[in-house]
């Protein structure tokens, strides 16, 4: 690290200095933000996009009195190296370190939590229109929103709603041309078509020069002109769109050029009315894998993983040991292909995606059949919607979004999938803790969400084999949606059924008997999705302590297998559920809600995840803070039936 940038310890130091000077301080950001992530991981090619309108901004404005917000939060990393948390950067995304993302609870500079995309600019509005009113400080409030966050619904709501109030903001569009993969649809094609391309602009020019010179058309052109003028500025101009709503555009700017973001940033300040400043930025500015790769390069390197980059440069890949079995496959992966399978089965199956193909593992399907592929951009409402049209048409849609990302749409859900019992499939990937995305990224929510709702089925499989054979069970059920959720990361790794098997819906399965010769308390483990893994590690431990243990996999939260509830519940002195989700409202509440209906009296021990929300780390380190691991399952159900033993950590 140079000596400039030692000296930045607060956004106020940047004030002083020359703008020769700030074009180094952009330059040592960028060169400690390669050597940094390539070598911990984490978001990558947004964060050296967006380096120098950090620096800008940051030279101009007194945060946090003025406002800056960030959306999404994956170019927020050279805000956090200026905001006095630059020797920090080396835990971000780690188990007590920085956040992965803004957050308001780490820095009185982030002033907006931002995991989910599309919502910077109504925060921007609510702030300000909050200090025209006289509350709280008065300053300057400026959103830096990436063009993948445009394709959000809510972004444009905001925008209207800004231009209607003239409300004095200013957005600075960080346009690269990508969110995480290539955008899509009209708006991001009419973004590139104008980015930093004069030729276009005289083009524009010649065409209302030539159109008066027409013989028979000229002087119609001329009477007409103003009206006609306007559709071709329309076309030809990425500002029109802005000036429409009532807002002020400036662009399209050099988003590298230090001098040039803040001449324009200075200028949308002093016009207080909306203004948008469009600027022209490269995913990966700066690291030559992701700059001279094109798309795929810049798709590639949004995030970096660890020791990925050394002396500035990708490092080469290290050999697996010798003699190291294969790992098992992700599963996203195996959901990819599986669809795909059955894409080629039925001509009516779809994939819809929400700008997330391989994180879903539809770049398979989009790969293979890309006429079955839809990616509706960061749209999720939309992309339940087009699902809902494609279904009374006949079509068998697959919607694959996080389940973290599902909760966008929880409107359509309910008024237009469940309420007209629609079939589709909801594939939920990331279901559970995931990790190092934190708090905005764990999939925790959807079983409560979801099982409140009239007329869909949920399920989850315990291992890849059960994911196959449950979306093959999904698409063939015709009365209503269905949801399946399934965990980041590695699979079991259980082989992969060749043909799929039809599962009877609102069925479980028991995978292990309590030995009838076991003398110690009867135990029934009933596991959900990743649950049951725990139960059956949980069940071998108590074996070691005298307890006879059934486990049984619950396979469906909606409807629950009764019948199993209930001789799990009649045959053993306690029935443990595990489930890897908040246990409010969640699969457990429905066991103990069906034995209640059915009036039987059954003690119920409830395991998962706590009614707070859980911070980022390595899965591993989460589960145990949150004591969703089979040995301290094993303790509480030591506890429970009257023992109190410790059972040893691995």
């Amino acid at each position: 690290m140079s000596e400039l940038l030692k000296k930045i310890n607060r956004p106020q130091d940047l004030h002083s200095l020359t703008e020769d000077q700030l074009v180094q301080v952009a330059e040592e950001v960028r060169a400690y933000i390669i050597d940094t992530v390539g070598e911990i991981g984490g978001h990558f090619g947004a964060n050296l996009g967006a380096v120098e309108i950090t620096v800008a901004l940051h030279s101009l404005l007194d945060s946090p009195r003025d406002k800056i917000l960030w959306d999404v939060g994956h170019q927020a990393y050279p805000h956090k190296i200026l905001t006095g948390r630059r020797d920090q950067l080396p835990t971000i995304r780690k188990y007590e370190g920085l956040a992965p993302f803004c957050s308001i609870f780490e820095s009185e500079h982030d002033i907006m939590g931002a995991g989910h995309a599309s919502t910077a600019i109504g925060y921007a509005v609510g702030l300000k229109e909050a200090m025209r009113r006289g509350h709280g400080p008065d300053g300057n409030v400026v959103a830096v929103v990436g063009d993948g966050a445009m394709t959000g619904g809510v972004a444009f709501e905001a925008v209207t709603q800004a231009g209607g109030l003239g409300t004095p903001i200013v957005v600075v569009l960080n346009d690269n041309g990508m969110s995480i993969a290539p955008n899509v649809g009209a708006l991001s094609r009419y973004f590139n078509r104008v980015r930093l391309n004069p030729k276009l602009w005289h083009a524009r020019e010649d065409v209302e020069s030539s159109l008066t010179k027409l013989p028979a058309l000229g002087h119609t052109f001329e009477r007409f002109g103003p009206h006609v003028k306007e559709s071709l500025k329309a076309f030809w101009s990425p500002g029109m769109w802005w000036e429409e709503l009532d807002w002020a555009y400036v662009g399209v700017v050099d988003g590298h050029d230090v001098r040039a973001v803040r001449r324009a940033v200075k200028d949308a300040l002093a016009a207080q009315r909306p203004v948008v400043v469009h600027c022209a930025t490269v995913k990966g500015k700066g690291f030559a894998p992701a700059e001279e790769g094109g798309l795929e390069g810049m798709e590639k390197w949004h995030a970096a993983k660890p020791k990925s980059i050394a002396n500035g440069a990708p490092a080469p890949a290290a050999a697996a040991p010798a003699g190291a079995a294969a790992p098992a496959p992700q599963y996203t992966q195996v959901f990819g292909d599986a669809l795909v399978r059955e894409a080629r089965r039925d001509d009516r199956v779809l994939g819809i995606t929400a700008a997330m193909n391989s994180g879903t593992g539809l770049n398979v399907l989009q790969r293979e059949l890309p006429d079955r592929y839809f990616d509706v951009g960061i749209a999720e409402q939309q992309a339940v919607l087009l699902a809902c049209g494609l279904s009374l048409q006949g079509c068998k849609p697959v919607v694959a979004i996080y389940s973290t990302f599902l909760q966008r749409a929880y409107d359509q859900i309910v008024h237009d999938v469940c309420l007209q019992k629609l079939p589709m499939v909801f594939a939920m990937d990331r279901a559970g803790l995931v990790g190092d995305d934190g708090p905005t990224h764990h999939g925790v929510f959807d079983i409560p969400y979801l099982r409140c709702l009239p007329n869909i089925v949920l399920m989850a499989p315990r291992d890849e084999a059960m994911l196959v054979n449950m979306l093959h069970t999904a698409l063939a059920h015709e009365d209503g949606p269905v949801a399946i959720r399934y965990p980041r990361g590695e699979a079991v790794g259980v082989p992969v059924p060749a043909e799929p098997s039809l599962i009877p819906v609102g069925t479980g399965e028991i995978l292990r008997e309590a030995s009838a010769s076991t003398g110690g308390p009867r135990v029934a483990l009933l596991g959900y999705g990743t649950g049951v893994g725990r139960a059956l590690g949980a069940a071998d431990l108590l074996a070691e302590h005298g307890i006879a243990v059934t486990v049984a996999d619950a396979r469906f939260a909606k409807p629950i297998d009764a019948g199993l509830v209930a001789q799990l519940a009649a045959e053993h002195e306690l029935l443990v559920t595990v489930e890897e989700g908040v246990l409010s409202g969640g699969f457990g509440s429905g066991v103990w809600e069906t034995l209640s209906d059915a009036g039987i009296n059954a003690r119920i021990l409830r395991v998962g995840l706590p009614d707070r929300f859980v911070t980022h780390g390595a899965p591993k380190l989460l589960h145990a803070e949150v004591e969703f691991t089979p040995e301290r399952i094993a303790e509480r159900v030591l506890a429970a039936v009257g023992e109190r033993h410790q059972v040893a950590q691995p």
